[in-house]
């Protein structure tokens, strides 16, 4: 009797390791599927990429004061990052026969393509003050539409794959990608800033934003015309998004918080996200001042191309050199080793930036990029994929599927980041003197600009190394994690 029954344990122990196998070889995906889902990665991309070169046309072209540039980047985020979880509760509990994402994506892909044309048709003889407050109410209006297709495009990626490894493919096929967003907006700059095209930079940005938003829009439509997603209409699992379960679901939406931040791992990506991304954000404007006035003495003319080739460069090395090297070294010594490896590697090409900034010598701030690309290159296409694991973790413990929300509040933390860096970009050029709109500079401000340039992300890639020392997700217990899952369905499945 009791060999029997050991029998039967081991029997089913066997079963479920199949099932479990059968289910994530089962979720591989076709190539045609991680190309739509990452076109739309460009588009996503995109946006945030041309409006870091558009937003000097604020400063440089219009002549908004540092602090105002500093608010028109933090308020239209701070609302952004407000709504962001709600609308990742929403579509992890909206019915359609299209599926729970798709119709959102393809709304927020129209509102914020139209929305990001509209915000640019700015003109100096409007004066500081109403061109301030035209752009930041429609700065609202875009950045609102941006999370009504970035929300569920994230989750949709998190949940298209349930394989440890092809959610890295598939966050790599979506970063290489959207980092071609990266390689051509830094060429904005030239377009910008060639008279032979436009007579001024704020007619520039006025043309390019046509262009920019409705080519965004299209790339942001395709996961939601083509990526496959099954009904939700049927699922007893979701709740009802009605006005008599309004206070439910507000209870549901706290619950949701108070699970993904009790979620250590979570906790971990989302901190150690916020400090890379937010203290590189906090700089990248820099790039360009410091190569029109450090290297070219403030003519943007004498400039010419080389702040485009910084950029574009750089982003090259992302899709050519981190993207490859990251996918293949999370198989070999697991996702949280490649992280601080990459993080480790971007620290070299920080400190080598003091020395390659030389007047005179353009071509040396090249030097620092392949190392300088592993910081951002492997933070999304790694933290992407850990995030999907962790929502495997979460419906183990609470018994949800909650891509939407993890996504949701993981953006909404490097948002609201990306706020307060905005902010801060304005509060160190006002504390350092810089002025970018004069053509010799105030003592010190330029070396203020290179020093935070290059000891900010330092201090913020040292402190996520720290946090991401002990993350203990990793390939045997994700597993584990998915062999239970994957028991506990088949359990309910045998009681229905």
């Amino acid at each position: 009797m009791n060999t029997d029954t050991k029998s039967t344990a081991e029997l089913d122990a066997i079963a479920v390791k199949a099932a479990a196998k059968e289910y994530a070889t089962g979720n591989r995906l076709p190539m045609g599927q991680k190309i739509a889902y990452g076109i739309g990665q460009l588009g996503n991309s995109m946006f945030p990429a041309a409006l870091g070169v558009f937003m000097v046309v604020l400063v440089q072209g219009l002549g908004m004061p540092p602090v105002l540039w500093g608010i028109v980047f933090f308020l239209p985020r701070v609302w952004d990052a407000i709504i962001d979880p709600i609308m990742g509760f929403i579509t992890d509990n909206y019915r359609s026969r299209w599926g729970r994402r798709k119709p959102f994506i393809l709304f927020g892909a129209v509102m914020s393509g139209v929305s990001f044309v509209a915000m640019w048709q700015l003109h100096p003889e409007n004066g500081v003050m109403y061109n301030f407050w035209y752009f930041t109410v429609l700065s609202l209006v875009f950045y609102t539409g941006l999370t009504i297709f970035g929300a569920p495009y994230v989750a949709m990626g998190y949940e298209m794959s349930t394989d440890f490894h092809e959610r890295t493919r598939l966050m790599a096929v979506s970063q290489w990608i959207g980092q071609w967003a990266w390689v051509i907006c830094p060429w904005f700059w030239v377009l910008i800033y060639d008279p032979k095209l436009f007579p001024a930079p704020d007619a520039a940005a006025r043309s390019l934003a046509l262009w920019v938003g409705l080519g965004c829009m299209v790339f942001a439509l395709v996961p939601g015309l083509f990526v496959d997603s099954p009904s939700s209409l049927d699922d007893p699992s979701l709740k009802k998004l009605d006005r008599a379960n309004f206070k439910e679901n507000i209870g549901n939406l706290l619950q949701g918080f108070k699970d993904s931040f009790a979620n250590k791992p979570f906790r971990k990506l989302c901190m150690a996200t916020f400090l890379v991304f937010n203290t590189f954000n906090c700089i990248a404007a820099f790039s360009f001042f410091i190569i029109v006035h450090h290297m070219f003495h403030g003519d943007p003319g004498a400039a010419g191309k080389w702040p485009a080739w910084n950029g574009s460069i750089g982003a090259l090395c992302t899709c050519f050199l981190v993207i490859p090297a990251i996918t293949m070294l999370s198989r070999k010594i697991g996702k949280k080793n490649s992280f601080i490896i990459s993080q480790a590697i971007s620290i070299i090409g920080y400190g080598l930036f003091w020395w390659c900034f030389i007047p005179g010598k353009p071509a040396l701030m090249f030097i620092p990029l392949p190392f300088f690309a592993f910081g951002i290159g492997g933070l999304f296409t790694l933290m992407m994929s850990m995030t999907a694991d962790v929502c495997d973790l979460d419906e183990l413990n609470t018994g949800a599927r909650r891509e939407g929300t993890f996504g949701a509040i993981y953006w909404w933390m490097v948002k609201f980041g990306l706020a307060f860096a905005g902010l801060f970009s304005g509060v160190v050029m006002n504390l350092v003197h810089f002025d970018a709109n004069a053509s010799v500079q105030a003592p010190g401000a330029i070396t203020g600009i290179r020093i935070a340039y290059t000891v900010l992300p330092i201090l913020g890639t040292l402190l996520a190394i720290a946090i991401m020392w002990n993350y203990d997700l990793s390939e045997e217990k994700s597993k584990e994690v998915r062999m239970k899952i994957e028991e506990r369905r088949r359990l309910a499945t045998a009681k229905a």
